[in-house]
């Protein structure tokens, strides 16, 4: 029925019907409004639930890329210190007429000879320094250099980094004892540790990285290893 024909029906009807059909002409025209009005804030609030969605996922995403990227540069930083000290070389210098090892370590801090090159790989001897330095916020990383034996060039690198605390701790044993302890510094130059630990600390969780020494022991007992071959 169009508009022209309903207005004809309304004209010859009574009052009542007339009122009747005005109630239920505006009844029906204001649900419509009311039907719109209310799909609008669906889609709205439709459009935003997406937007958060999307932004968690977005956030989630990039932060399992960036814990995956650490995950690699610690394996990778681990894998280098265990190499580069598993590599470790007796070598000697003499100073007053006394023979000493390069090995000298302490709780931030720690050198030795190695064949092993952060740069270079297994290509000549290196004097390996690895020290515990802090960054412009407070963390801490372990900055590692090296150089040729011989040679005053040196070359500098950082391993591992936003740590909250890094230290060396060293293995002793007494010959006169059945059982060693572990101890922050290592300053005996005729002697080297059996095992050299690794802790990297993030928060409350110690992660602790235990390297045996390929060799160790007194000057006596290395240099008569080099000379019998054993």
């Amino acid at each position: 029925m169009n508009i022209a024909c309903a207005e004809k029906e309304l004209a010859g009807s009574s009052s009542v019907s007339r009122k009747r059909y005005s109630l239920c002409y505006n009844s029906c025209r204001g649900f419509t409004l009311l039907e719109l009005l209310i799909s609008l804030v669906m889609i709205g609030m439709i459009a935003v639930i997406i937007s958060s969605a999307m932004r968690l996922g977005i956030h989630t995403v990039n932060t399992g890329e960036s814990k995956i990227d650490h995950l690699e540069r610690t394996r990778a930083s681990f894998t280098i210190i265990d190499s580069q000290i598993q590599s470790q070389i007796p070598l000697t210098f003499e100073e007053n007429g006394e023979k000493k090892y390069y090995f000298q370590g302490d709780r931030e801090s720690l050198q030795f000879s190695s064949n092993y090159s952060l740069w270079g790989g297994q290509k000549g001897y290196v004097m390996v320094r690895y020290k515990v330095e802090s960054d412009e916020t407070g963390k801490q990383f372990l900055a590692v250099s090296e150089n040729i034996i011989g040679t005053s060039s040196s070359r500098e690198a950082r391993l591992f980094s936003a740590v909250d605390a890094i230290h060396f701790e060293y293995f002793f044993k007494d010959p006169t004892e059945e059982k060693g302890e572990w101890v922050d510094r290592w300053t005996d130059t005729a002697n080297i540790p059996e095992k050299v630990k690794f802790h990297l600390i993030y928060g409350q969780k110690d992660i602790p990285m235990s390297i045996p020494m390929r060799t160790s022991g007194s000057l006596s007992q290395t240099s008569l290893a080099q000379t019998t071959g054993k």
